[in-house]
C-alpha cells in the first residue's frame, strides 16, 4: 500500500530563508501522490492516460515456421517468433484471420494492410476506402496532448505512412530521429514536472494569429465548390489541431511521474535502408517516442519498421528483402527460404526492442506498456505468393487491465477486421460494427477481453 498524508500534496513546497530572502522549493512527484492502486493521481482522481499505437512491418511471415501449434495461453514459439521470447508475456498472437476482397483484385503489398487498417479492400492501387482506425481513435482520445498523433518511419522515406484520413490526406511521418527530438523536446517542450511555468509570448502571438485566420472560414467557403470545401475542411481541421496544441502550451501541463526529457538529440544517421542502419534509426526513434509518451506529448502513435514491399537490404546481399522473397529457392532440408526468414527475424528483433523499452518505463501500478494497446501487423502472410489469408497480427499491452495478454488466438478464417473492431471498442469508440461488405463485423474477440 502507498503511504498517504492529508498534509502533503504534489503542490507542497519547502519554504526557507537564504541570505535573508524567502525561498521555495517544489517537491518532485512521489508515489504518495498516487492513489492506493497506483492508477491515478490521489488529489485529482485523474486516471493515468491510455495510449494506442500501431507497429508495422512488411512482407509477412512463413506460416509453417511462425504459427504456434498451441492455442490459448502458454503458446509455443516457432522459429520465426523466437526473437519475441522476452516479450511473449506482453503479446497476443492472432493467426488464421483473413482479408476478404468481395471480388476486388489482390493488389500486391497493398490490399492486405489497407483492409486491416480501414475495414475494406481497396478497388485500386492508391485508393483508400476510409480513414485508418488510428485516426478514429485519435479523434476520440487524442485531445489534451500537444500532438493528436505521432507517425514515425524507420525507413527514412516520407512515403512510408500507413495512417490516413483518405488517399488525399495521408499523415506524413517523421523520418529523422534528430528532427523528431526537436519536435518533441525542443524549445516548445514544457516539462510537466518543472515547478516553474511561464507561457511563451511567441506562442501567445501565434495562437492569436491562427484564431484570426480561422475566423475567415465562412467567407471563403461561400465562394468555393464541394470538392474544395472538403479540402478546406481538412485544412481547417489541421489549423484547429495546431490551435489546440498552442492552447495547451499556454497552460501548465499535468504531472507525468516517469517523464525525463532526453538532454540532447541523438546522432544524425545517414540515409539508407540497410537492416543495420534501419535498426539504429528504429531504436533511436523508439527511445524518443517512449519518453514522449511518458511526458504526455501524445496518446496515439504509429511506428513503421519496414515498408509493405520491404526495400530493406543487407551487406553482402545483392537483392532487397522483397526480391529475395520471390527469387530465393526454398532450402530442401529446412523447408523455407533462409534469407527471407532472416529478414523476418530482424523485424521481430525490433518489435521486441520496441516493447521492451515501453515495458521498461515504470508508471503507476505497472509500466508504460501496461497502459498501452499496441496493434502490430504486416501486409500479407507469405510474401512469395502475396497471400492475404492469415496475415499475422499482434496486440501488446494490457490497456490499464482491460486486456489479457500471453494468448494465441486462432481466427479460423474469420475476417481480420474483428481485431480492428475489438481494438476500437476497447479504446472507447461508440461503434456497433466496423468494415464493409464481407469484412463488416460486429463481433469482438472476447478471448482477449479481461
Amino acid at each position: 500500500m502507498l503511504i498517504k498524508t492529508e498534509n502533503l500534496t504534489r503542490r507542497h513546497v519547502l519554504r526557507g530563508i537564504l541570505n535573508g530572502a524567502a525561498v521555495t522549493v517544489s517537491l518532485p512527484i512521489l508515489e504518495m501522490f498516487m492513489n492506493d492502486n497506483g492508477t491515478a493521481m490521489a488529489a485529482t482522481g485523474e486516471a493515468l492516460p491510455a495510449r494506442f499505437g500501431t507497429w508495422f512491418w512488411g512482407l509477412g511471415v512463413n506460416h509453417d515456421i511462425f504459427t504456434p501449434k498451441t492455442v490459448g495461453p502458454n503458446y509455443d514459439l516457432p522459429l520465426q517468433m523466437q526473437s519475441l521470447e522476452k516479450v511473449k508475456q506482453h503479446l497476443n498472437v492472432f493467426t488464421n484471420y483473413n482479408v476478404l476482397t468481395d471480388g476486388r483484385p489482390n493488389l500486391c503489398h497493398y490490399t492486405g494492410w489497407v483492409a486491416l487498417r480501414c475495414g475494406s479492400a481497396p478497388s485500386g492501387r492508391g485508393q483508400l476506402p476510409g480513414q485508418s482506425l488510428d485516426v478514429a481513435i485519435a479523434d476520440a482520445v487524442g485531445s489534451g496532448t500537444r500532438f493528436r498523433s505521432i507517425c514515425l518511419t524507420a525507413t527514412g522515406a516520407p512515403r512510408d505512412s500507413y495512417s490516413f484520413l483518405s488517399a488525399d490526406a495521408v499523415n506524413p511521418p517523421d523520418i529523422s530521429a534528430v528532427e523528431f527530438y526537436q519536435k518533441m523536446f525542443g524549445s516548445e517542450f514544457q516539462d510537466p514536472n518543472s515547478p516553474d511555468f511561464k507561457p511563451d509570448p511567441g506562442v501567445m502571438m501565434r495562437r492569436s494569429v491562427l484564431s484570426g485566420v480561422s475566423e475567415q472560414r465562412k467567407q471563403i467557403e461561400a465562394t468555393v465548390g464541394a470538392a474544395d470545401k472538403v479540402r478546406l475542411d481538412q485544412y481547417y481541421t489541421s489549423i484547429r489541431e495546431l490551435e489546440n496544441r498552442l492552447e495547451l502550451q499556454l497552460k501548465k501541463p499535468p504531472p507525468a511521474p516517469s517523464c525525463k526529457a532526453p538532454p540532447r538529440a541523438p546522432a544524425e544517421l545517414p540515409v539508407g535502408v540497410d537492416v543495420e542502419l534501419v535498426s539504429l534509426r528504429h531504436r533511436a526513434m523508439t527511445d524518443l517516442l517512449v519518453m514522449a509518451l511518458a511526458c504526455n506529448q501524445s496518446k496515439v502513435f504509429n511506428m513503421v519498421y519496414s515498408d509493405s514491399a520491404s526495400s530493406l537490404t543487407r551487406k553482402g546481399l545483392d537483392k532487397t528483402h522483397h526480391i529475395v522473397t520471390h527469387e530465393e529457392v526454398v532450402d530442401p532440408v529446412k523447408g523455407y527460404q533462409i534469407e527471407a526468414s532472416r529478414f523476418v527475424g530482424d523485424s521481430f528483433k525490433e518489435l521486441a526492442y520496441f516493447l521492451e523499452k515501453l515495458a521498461g518505463v515504470p508508471e503507476g501500478d505497472g509500466s508504460l506498456l501496461d497502459h498501452c494497446l499496441i496493434y502490430a501487423h504486416s501486409d500479407c502472410q507469405l510474401a512469395k505468393t502475396h497471400s492475404i489469408d492469415g496475415i499475422p497480427m499482434f496486440t501488446a499491452g494490457r490497456l490499464n487491465g482491460a486486456i489479457k495478454t500471453g494468448l494465441h488466438v486462432d481466427g479460423k478464417g474469420e475476417p481480420g477486421t474483428r481485431l480492428g473492431y475489438t481494438l476500437q471498442r476497447l479504446m472507447g469508440l461508440p461503434i456497433t460494427s466496423w468494415g464493409q461488405g464481407s469484412m463488416q463485423t460486429s463481433r469482438e474477440i472476447t478471448e482477449i477481453i479481461a
